[in-house]
């Protein structure tokens, strides 16, 4: 149970800083209406994504469930992943300006409950976000072994490490918003596509060497014993 979690932890820091539409009126929110507001309308975010989450579970469980022990499954999953990298570093170049001002004005005349239907929404719409869990599902299943807990342990560590994130951001929302230049966003969208795209390589390169990945594991159970 503590690996499922620890294995979700970097997974939920990650997902709180990839930069979109989301991540600025997060923090335009916060500024503007405080931190409550700011929250209510990310737990919003986050049921989109909990959505999302079972819905690729659902969609993937049978095909993990019928591959998890072949080594395909991983080349699978890291072609899925390192595309995903790829197509989104590709699209930083069609980007000539990027507006850091994103925000939906209405977004911060309403009540909580019109905040948290947004949050919602605006996660919901972006298909992409559907991309990127049915990768992460694709990718840990195996792993986990397609265990329902275990797949729920870390999901859990994921979306709570996420929040717990995104509070901070939340704090800190003045002192990040001056730092998010045009340069400085495209840097750190570059990063997090290059990020995906050496999962990506990493998972293809067990899924082809899996005899070399099962030594590597039994080296590494002689040395803990």
């Amino acid at each position: 149970m503590i690996n499922d979690i620890l294995a979700g932890i970097p997974w939920g820091i990650f997902l709180s800083f990839m930069i979109g539409p989301v991540f600025f009126i997060l923090l335009e929110t916060s500024i503007i209406k405080g931190f409550r507001a700011a929250l209510v309308f990310d737990l919003g975010v986050i049921l989109g994504d909990i959505v999302f989450i079972g819905i690729a579970y659902l969609g993937s469980y049978r095909l993990i469930q019928s591959l998890k022990d072949q080594p395909a499954l991983f080349i699978f999953g890291g072609v899925l992943m390192l595309a995903y990298g790829i197509i989104s570093f590709l699209q930083l170049k069609k980007e000539q300006k990027i507006n850091t001002d994103i925000i939906d004005k209405e977004i911060v005349k309403k009540n909580y409950i019109s905040l948290f239907i947004k949050g919602f929404l605006l996660n919901i719409i972006n298909i992409g976000v559907l991309g990127f869990w049915l990768a992460i599902i694709i990718s840990v299943g195996p792993k986990l072994e397609m265990q329902t807990s275990r797949m729920v342990t870390f999901f859990i560590a994921v979306i709570g490490t996420y929040l717990f994130v995104d509070c901070i951001k939340i704090l800190l929302a003045k002192q990040l918003k001056t730092k998010l230049t045009p340069v400085n966003i495209l840097k750190i969208k570059k990063g997090i596509s290059v990020v995906m795209m050496v999962f990506g390589m990493v998972l293809i390169t067990q899924g082809w060497f899996p005899q070399e990945k099962e030594m590597v594991k039994k080296a590494f159970d002689k040395i803990d014993n």
